[in-house]
């Protein structure tokens, strides 16, 4: 025994002796595959998130993200989605995978909550589970790259979402833009937008902001609306809506899905991708959907087969939770009747905070128009700032928002927002 333990130092002593000869990095038999990459931030919506957290002043105020705040700064929880939570821990569910294409009965719900309980499209849209808005979005560019190939540009509103450029672009699209909005009037350019869809290449894929346009908040009329789903018809474009604040927008479900709805009953077959982070509050949850209206129900389970091979691909299964609380909330009678007075209360915050604003401004004596914060609807405001004010309110008061002068109106409450008219209106009278 002693010998055979002797024999085994020896070697180990003999080993350590031989690798000590050459540096550390030889001793490796292969160098990195992954050295030629440099490093990359965040987008620039996250990279102020973290500016801001690290920021140590006492009265800072954060208006950069789309997150709902509480009038106390806290993150909200409605009351409905309290009510599902209980309901169904008291199920004592599994927590197995869910099918493929997402909960049954989620995307159920979220077909009739987009399309209307009495839409006649309801058994030829494809369904399926997303993972939240973003999700949605990424799945539906695939799906467009696979199955119409030839089409190489979509074109989205100008200004439009960030993620929109990344989501698309990674995807193989050039993301070009349509004229969207006038920063002389701080409104929408009707004309140009009408313009450039008119005179966008024949089937083209035109991406529209159902409601509460990010980031500007300015919506097109109903009546421009109609034309433009005239003029798409006539073009045959391949129309795509991003419907991220349904019910948060105005605090009106049905208000706020007239866009896509409309084309639908104009006889289009567009493609609606559905977020439930901010009308349900379920921003960490995931849950998001992806209707694709179909000429029949055939075409519609033909699609609905290819999704689901391109989700399984892409990572298997959705989340179940999320998904669970709002089919929870849509079809239970009463949790659905208090989840209606829940976005009317978070729309009505909003828009008090943006006639908050505007007031305190006036009456600060401004010297500028600052009607068009209260025109707007949804999350944000563009309030038209300048890189160079955007830069000294953060500089010199500690207030966040992005360089292009659009701020998270829900970041705004009764305790911050005379410092931040105060700080805006001295920004702006240099």
């Amino acid at each position: 025994m002693f010998h055979l333990i002797s024999r085994r130092a020896q070697h180990s002593a003999s080993l350590r002796r031989h690798l000590t000869h050459f540096p550390l990095a030889t001793q490796r038999l292969y160098s990195s595959h992954f050295s030629h990459i440099e490093p990359q931030g965040l987008d620039a919506i996250k990279q102020l998130t973290i500016e801001y957290q690290k920021d140590s002043f006492a009265n800072k105020v954060l208006l950069g993200e789309g997150v709902y705040k509480t009038n106390e700064g806290k993150p909200h929880v409605l009351k409905s989605v309290r009510m599902a939570e209980d309901k169904l821990y008291n199920m004592h569910l599994d927590h197995e995978y869910a099918p493929v294409s997402g909960v049954p009965e989620f995307c159920e719900a979220a077909r009739k909550f987009a399309l209307g309980e009495q839409s006649e499209a309801l058994d030829r849209t494809a369904t399926v589970q997303a993972v939240s808005g973003t999700g949605a979005l990424r799945l539906a560019a695939a799906f467009l790259r696979r199955f119409l190939p030839q089409k190489k540009d979509i074109y989205v509103p100008a200004p439009t979402w960030m993620n929109h450029h990344k989501i698309f672009g990674d995807e193989g699209f050039n993301v070009k833009g349509y004229s969207y909005y006038d920063k002389t009037t701080k409104g929408m350019d009707v004309q140009g937008c009408l313009n450039d869809i008119r005179n966008a290449p024949q089937e083209s894929i035109i991406l529209f902001h159902a409601c509460a346009h990010n980031p500007t908040g300015v919506d097109p009329s109903m009546d421009t609306w109609k034309e433009l789903s005239k003029i798409c018809k006539e073009k045959n474009h391949v129309v795509f809506f991003d419907s991220a604040y349904q019910g948060f927008a105005s605090g009106d479900p049905q208000r706020d899905a007239a866009s896509f709805r409309y084309f639908i009953q104009d006889g289009h077959t567009p493609l609606v991708c559905q977020s439930f982070s901010k009308n349900f509050g379920l921003y960490g949850e995931r849950a998001g959907a992806l209707q694709i209206v179909c000429d029949s129900p055939k075409e519609a389970t033909a699609v609905h087969s290819q999704l689901m091979v391109l989700i399984r691909a892409m990572y298997s299964n959705p989340p179940l939770y999320g998904a669970r609380i709002v089919q929870c909330v849509f079809n239970d009678a009463a949790m659905s009747e208090q989840w209606h007075k829940d976005v009317i209360e978070m729309a009505d915050r909003i828009k008090s905070m943006r006639e908050g604003l505007v007031n305190r401004l006036e009456k600060l004596g401004s010297p500028h128009n600052w009607t068009h914060i209260t025109d707007q609807i949804g999350m944000f405001a563009f309030s038209g700032l300048t890189d160079d004010q955007v830069e000294q309110l953060k500089k010199d008061y500690h207030i966040y928002m992005t360089k292009d002068g659009r701020l998270s109106i829900s970041g705004l409450n009764t305790h911050n927002l005379d410092y931040v008219a105060q700080a805006i209106d001295k920004v702006t009278r240099k």
